[in-house]
Formats: structure tokens, C-alpha cells, sequence
């Protein structure tokens, strides 16, 4: 995974989801999830007012989120699996496992790149500076 200032420039997610059913919808989602992973890493935040105990940015106009033309190139990898402990078709569903990883690697990428590690989403670069 490439970063740089809050930008993501190519992500491969390869994983082993089981038996897919449908190519093109389980690549769709594997996608967005990605897609929603990095705009959790990076963009996605909650302003409040803790005097008055009410969130500032309340609608989507005011709140920063990730598209598909934001993002450049996305691969998405299945490893082929039987997998009958999940179900007796040996299928998963595949768009909540894409997005686990994705802020872990953003985050390794940052800390083998700056040297700063960040614990906190999203992943700011007043954060990676330390200030």
C-alpha cells in the first residue's frame, strides 16, 4: 500500500472468503469496503461540542468521506477455500472482512514511512507530525 498526505494510491486486498458465488458482486464489495476503510483511516470524523453535547458536522455535506474517484487503483485477490465450518456451502460474506485490514495498513505504511507510529483514526498529518 503507497501513501502519501492523505492519499492512498494502490491497494491489493487478497483474502481467503470461502466459496464465491458470485465473482463480480464479491469483487464489488471487497471494493467498498476498501474504499470505506481507507475514507475511516483518513478522512472520516465526528466533531462535537462537549459544552452542548451535539455533534458539529451532522450531515454529509460537513462530513468527509472516500469515493471511488478518490482512489486509483484497487486489486482485489481471492485465495481459493472451501470452507464448510462457516456454512454448509463453504460461503462467507466478504464486504465486512475487505475493511478490517485496511486502516492496519494504512497505519504501517505511515509509521515505515515517517517513522511516527498512530494510534488514533483518522490519521491526520498533525497527528503523523506529532503536534
Amino acid at each position: 500500500m503507497s501513501v502519501t498526505v492523505r492519499c492512498v494510491t494502490r491497494v491489493v486486498s487478497a483474502m481467503a472468503a470461502g466459496r464465491i458465488m458470485n465473482a463480480k458482486t464479491a469483487r464489488s464489495q471487497v471494493t467498498g469496503a476498501v474504499i470505506w476503510g481507507i475514507s475511516q483511516a483518513l478522512h472520516e470524523e465526528t466533531h462535537s461540542d462537549h459544552r452542548l453535547g451535539r455533534f458539529m458536522n451532522h450531515n454529509m455535506s460537513e462530513y468527509h468521506v472516500a469515493v471511488n474517484a478518490d482512489l486509483h487503483d484497487i486489486a482485489v485477490i481471492f485465495v481459493q477455500e472451501d470452507d464448510r465450518i462457516v456454512s454448509r456451502l463453504g460461503a462467507k460474506g466478504v464486504g465486512e472482512i475487505g475493511i478490517v485490514e485496511v486502516s492496519v495498513a494504512i497505519c504501517n505504511a505511515i509509521y515505515h514511512a515517517t517513522g511516527q507510529c498512530v494510534r488514533s483514526i483518522p490519521m491526520t498529518p498533525d497527528k503523523v507530525m506529532g503536534v
